[in-house]
């Protein structure tokens, strides 16, 4: 098929391919030209141009009475931006947000927003609004044929392509925004950094990026806070345009508590005490007692953390915060903006100043050339009121008797249709001999000022001085102090989450099918706890809630939850299984707590175990690591904690038979099927189902269903023997043993 042809009806037909990448290509180059990315001249999206424009139109300039923000948006989308009355809202509250804009174009009067929720302003029916001193940057040479004209949308009025803006405002206030395959995201500056910046470029054109960098140390937000990106970093960005920067939070210590002043840019308090809020709750900073938000209209940032005792490293909390919550964030710097081409492309710093100033000179050419016609035409027009003066009786002669009188005064006295027309124009009270010495006293005025304007725009010198003293003086009218201070700091780390949970005794419990729970203390009644229907109690171990708790499964695998994150034992726990994914068929058997250090004895029912310390248990994988080997058709006994001081270690099969042996005669191992520890006759089907280790003087409880006998350090002596024998059978009524209890 032809690329396009007309059928037989004269409908143009376009293969569906061509067309809709041609529909796709218009519609990214509108987003990107006409909606979202700013202009490299005034810094400004075309509906925050159309918002000034109309807003200067409409006369509610900084000394003007304000009007209702629904005024200004009515006139802006009826008469230039004929889009969502809510989005071109959003950005006029935009540009009236001190703490989103460096240096405000709108001045707002009402709700327009705080730090805390920026989308939190009243409805435009509510508000009021004007410009402020800053917007006649952007405005003041706009009647001044500086800048071009383009009929708008519907053709019935005019509006400027672009403002004719005396500083570089996109670089002063920032911007970011989203249009089809690309993005800007430019960071706010420093205005008398900025202006010295650019003076230094005039000067020396060939000026290094270094060298900028000695007036632009880097962005300066409105909310100040710290930039802590290394000096490396900030040359990247300002050499590609692309980069991240580092902000972080400003503090000071008072009376002992930590009280937070600057927030990173858009970075909401509310947020951040949030965050630390959460972490507080989850017992995540023992070592904070307090937080709350003292902000007011005096300090608009004031968030106070108070800690425990004065012994709290506040470095340390503070350092930990930064890592965790958004008192540190970072920025994403994307210096992409239409250059004066009409292209976007993404600037370097210098590239971004040398395009600035390109701009400005051709607007102040254009602004002195518009300047110097008009003194032109007015000097040619006094040139003829002149010749009236000097042949006044001539010319009320001439225009009392002619019926055309132009034409005559033009023969006359050969003078142009303009001079003519003046000279018609003139009221009688004018033509006095006072009115004679002003428009000479005017017109030297005019030939000095031609004389000035001609040798301006001829002189490259003189040009570049006049523009330098005009950024001077702007930079004086609306300069302020650097906000943001910067110094390198490293990256901050959190806190070793072992250090941020409180240390208190806690018991871990572990029910028969695979419940778990943590019940605060060492003297917890775990018999007496409540189960669910059909479950009961199966093991326990005590430590402290700052440990790993670490469960064993019926096939030997070890796994780790911290102890603090376990449901409290006033409920009936949570399942293993809805957190860790053990084997298809395994059930949880035994679980064990404590210190790296701490040594356990770990067993299987076919009679084997060894020693292991519990720092090789350790496993952050949700599928945990093989610790024990198991025989086919066993499974793992509830380990036991080996004590400073214990010596010896019982265990009991399930047809009844004790035997005691000395601990040292098990292996510490890593991992493994460890030695044998009772001998169980395969033929019987026996198993080994408990084990405990215990000190001499200790007794040892035998638990079987609902009888309890207590061995006694004499009684213990009968069941001695050597590791890996049967031992000996216990008393009628015990021999089905469930537990063994060291007291």
């Amino acid at each position: 098929m032809k690329e396009q042809e007309l059928n037989f009806e004269g409908v143009e037909r376009v293969p569906l391919a061509t067309f809709a990448e041609k529909a796709y290509l218009d519609y990214s180059m509108y987003v990107i030209l006409d909606r979202a990315l700013p202009h490299i001249g005034d810094g400004l999206k075309p509906v925050q141009r159309r918002i000034v424009y109309a807003m200067s139109d409409l006369g509610i300039s900084a000394s003007a009475k304000p009007k209702k923000a629904a005024r200004v948006v009515g006139d802006v989308i009826g008469k230039f931006h004929p889009h969502g009355d809510s989005a071109c809202y959003e950005a006029m509250v935009h540009m009236a947000q001190p703490f989103s804009y460096r240096y405000p174009i709108i001045d707002g009067h009402g709700n327009w927003g705080s730090q805390d929720d920026p989308k939190s302003f009243a409805a435009m029916r509510y508000t009021e609004a004007r410009m402020t001193r800053y917007a006649q940057v952007l405005l003041a040479e706009l009647g001044q044929g500086t800048v071009d004209w383009v009929p708008n949308f519907d053709g019935t009025l005019q509006e400027p392509t672009l403002l004719p803006a005396q500083l570089p405002n996109l670089l002063l206030n920032g911007t970011s925004g989203i249009a089809v395959g690309m993005s800007t995201d430019a960071p706010p500056h420093n205005i008398r950094e900025v202006v010295s910046a650019l003076i230094r470029l005039l000067d020396q054109p060939e000026i290094t990026l270094g060298q900028l960098m000695k007036h632009i140390k880097g962005p300066d937000f409105p909310t100040g806070a710290e930039l802590i990106s290394s000096h490396a970093d900030i040359v990247t960005i300002y050499k590609t345009g692309n980069g991240s920067l580092k902000l972080r939070a400003c503090y000071e210590i008072q009376d002992g508590e930590i009280i937070i002043t600057e927030l990173p840019y858009q970075v909401s308090g509310a947020k951040v005490l949030e965050q630390i809020a959460t972490q507080m709750r989850s017992k995540k900073l023992p070592m904070m007692e307090d937080l709350r938000d003292e902000s007011d209209y005096e300090n608009p940032t004031r968030l106070v953390l108070t800690t425990r005792s004065n012994r709290v490293d506040t470095n340390a909390l503070m350092g930990h915060l930064f890592a965790t919550t958004d008192l540190e964030r970072t920025v994403r710097v994307n210096l992409n903006v239409i250059g004066l081409d009409g292209l976007p492309a993404v600037f370097g710093l210098k590239g971004f100043l040398e395009g600035w100033l390109k701009f400005r000179i051709d607007t102040v050419k254009r602004r002195l050339k518009h300047r110097l016609d008009r003194v032109i035409e007015r000097l040619h027009i006094f040139d003829g009121l002149l010749v009236a003066y000097l042949n006044i009786d001539a010319v009320i002669k001439i225009i009392r008797n002619e019926e055309s009188s132009k034409a005559v005064l033009m023969r006359r006295f050969k003078l142009s249709n303009t001079q003519a027309e003046a000279i018609l124009e003139l009221r009688l009270r004018h033509l006095a001999k006072l009115e004679e010495m002003k428009i000479l006293g005017e017109q030297e005025t005019l030939a000095e000022e031609k004389v000035y304007l001609e040798k301006t725009l001829r002189s490259k010198a003189r040009l570049t001085k006049l523009i330098k003293e005009e950024l001077l003086v702007l930079a004086e009218e609306h300069g302020d102090g650097r906000r943001t201070v910067i110094v390198e700091r490293d990256a901050a780390q959190a806190m070793d989450e072992s250090k941020l949970v409180s240390s208190e005794p806690v018991t871990v419990v572990l029910s028969e099918r695979g419940w778990a729970r943590a019940a605060k203390g060492h003297e917890v009644s775990v018999e007496a706890l409540s189960y669910r229907s059909g479950d009961q109690f199966l093991a326990a171990a005590v430590g402290r809630s700052n440990q790993l708790a670490l469960f064993m499964d019926s096939t030997g695998r070890a796994y780790s939850l911290p102890a603090h994150t376990l449901p409290s034992a006033r409920e009936q726990g949570e399942p293993l299984s809805g957190r860790l994914k053990p084997p298809d068929g395994a059930s949880f058997r035994a679980v064990l707590i404590g210190t790296n250090n701490d040594r356990w004895v770990l067993a299987s029912s076919a009679g084997y175990g060894f020693i292991v310390r519990l720092e090789d248990l350790h496993s952050r994988n949700k599928a945990g690591k093989t610790a024990l080997t198991v025989p086919r058709g066993f499974t793992v006994v509830p380990a036991a904690r080996i004590c400073e001081g214990n010596e010896y270690l019982a265990a009991v099969s399930s047809d009844g038979r004790f035997l005691v042996c000395t601990l040292d005669e098990l292996p510490e191992l890593p991992r493994g099927k460890g030695n044998k520890i009772l001998s169980l006759p395969g033929k019987l089907d026996l198993k080994m189902v408990a084990i405990c280790v215990f000190t001499e003087g200790q007794s040892v409880r035998v638990v079987s269903g609902q009888r309890h006998m207590s061995l006694k350090p004499a009684d213990l002596d009968e069941y001695f023997g050597l590791r890996g024998q049967r031992g000996l059978v216990l008393p009628r009524g015990f021999r089905k043993v469930d537990l063994l209890i060291v007291e």
